[in-house]
């Protein structure tokens, strides 16, 4: 009996393990709101930057960033008209590379859904709203869904894009259809698990985000012209709240803090710039607490950071400081161009669209540049976020990967 309880035990902290360690990064940082969990980083760069301890140059076009798994990441990239999916060891090596089917090769051609790793699976959703799912050992197709066949999602001008959202069993995507607006798939089997019509208009690049409010977890997007929320066990629709921009790209994930969530677009109409929601105790409802217009953010990210936001202004090469009580920019920076950003160790890293990467420092008094270098190889525009991963610095542009060595 003693025998059988210790088998029991380890069993038991083994699938505790596996749980905690399955799913190894997201979008963005684990939960997916730019803040990397990483500490030994260095405080400084030289002019030329840290140490770049290895590249590849041979992607294809693309603008995904790496997904980190267990002991390889995966990455995507356009050949032709096809799209592969490869597999690399952390030393730079190629394991295998894998077509899975035709990719976007319109405007800003190549994939767009960054992979995202649990255990032995790899997600990732093509431009044409096909979703995947690989086992990353072998690089074999395990399972796939046509989000326009099968739930009639509607193909949006660039390429339908959304870095898939997965907790537990659930995978949530969103199809932009009238009467499967957002959708559940069992993770393991890709079978449907739930189907919203939600405010029924089409997906808007957004990456979903998952919260827990109260007792009620809420899947939160934007679609094309407002910004909703569903239940996550059922879908039930529950609110929406008008987000307006005028090509209808709403690519900054929502983040939540405090009962609170913080949506960003960019545009010079009523209903756009960032905006704070307050969500009622049950999740169901929310309502406007402020909307600051001045203040616009197509797809870089913003941050909180000691209670304050963070983030640049789209075209504008200006990063800003806002208050989230009311709002209002306190201060702004105009040292660097505007871009993507992360915040690991009390600093950000900041991609601009110039082709530069940036470390500063930033509280509710000013920015500071620390240090910057120019990305040196790849080709198009600076679209791809950064990585930090197990103390290295992730960096595609185009067809190019770099891996930064940023630990201390």
């Amino acid at each position: 009996m003693g025998n059988l309880k210790s088998f029991v035990l380890i069993l038991m902290l083994s699938l505790a393990s596996c749980i905690i360690c399955g799913q190894v990064y997201d979008w963005r940082g684990p939960d997916r709101n730019g803040i990397i969990p990483e500490t030994g980083l260095l405080k400084s760069w030289t002019d030329k930057g840290p140490e770049m301890i290895w590249s590849y140059q041979g992607l294809g076009e693309g603008h995904t960033s790496i997904g980190p798994g267990k002991d390889r990441f995966f990455i995507t990239g356009l050949e032709n008209k096809t799209g592969i999916l490869f597999a690399f060891d952390y030393n730079g090596k190629l394991i295998w590379k894998k077509p899975y089917g035709p990719e976007w090769t319109e405007s800003y051609p190549g994939p767009r859904s960054t992979p995202v790793v649990i255990s032995d699976l790899v997600y990732f959703q093509s431009g044409h709203g096909i979703v995947y799912c690989y086992n990353v050992t072998s690089g074999e197709k395990v399972w796939s869904v046509d989000l326009k066949k099968k739930f009639e999602g509607r193909q949006i001008t660039w390429g339908m894009t959304e870095c898939l959202l997965i907790k537990g069993e659930i995978l949530y995507c969103t199809p932009g259809g009238i009467k499967s607006n957002i959708a559940a798939l069992n993770r393991f089997t890709g079978e449907t698990v739930w189907t919203s019509p939600g405010n029924k208009q089409p997906s808007a690049y957004c990456s979903s985000l998952f919260i827990k409010h109260n007792n009620t977890g809420l899947i939160v997007t934007m679609t094309e012209e407002s910004i909703i929320g569903v239940d996550a066990k059922t879908g039930e629709f529950y609110w929406q709240v008008p987000q307006y921009q005028w090509n209808k790209i709403h690519a900054n994930t929502p983040f939540y803090s405090g009962g609170v969530l913080y949506c960003s677009s960019e545009n010079d109409e009523k209903d756009c710039g960032i905006v704070a929601l307050k969500l009622s105790p049950d999740g169901k409802s929310v309502k406007v607490l402020w909307r600051n217009r001045e203040y616009q953010n197509l797809m870089g990210g913003i941050i909180m950071k000691d209670g304050y936001i963070f983030g640049s202004t789209y075209n504008k090469n200006t990063w800003c400081c806002i208050d989230p009580s009311n709002g209002k920019i306190i201060h702004s920076f105009t040292g660097f161009g505007d871009g993507s950003i992360l915040l690991a160790e009390g600093l950000f890293y900041c991609y601009g669209v110039r082709g530069e990467m940036a470390l500063m420092s930033a509280d509710k008094t000013a920015y500071r540049l620390i240090s910057k270098f120019r990305i040196p190889m790849g080709e198009g525009p600076h679209f791809s976020h950064p990585v930090i991963y197990s103390g290295r610095l992730y960096v595609r542009h185009g067809s190019v990967l770099m891996v930064y060595e940023i630990k201390a």
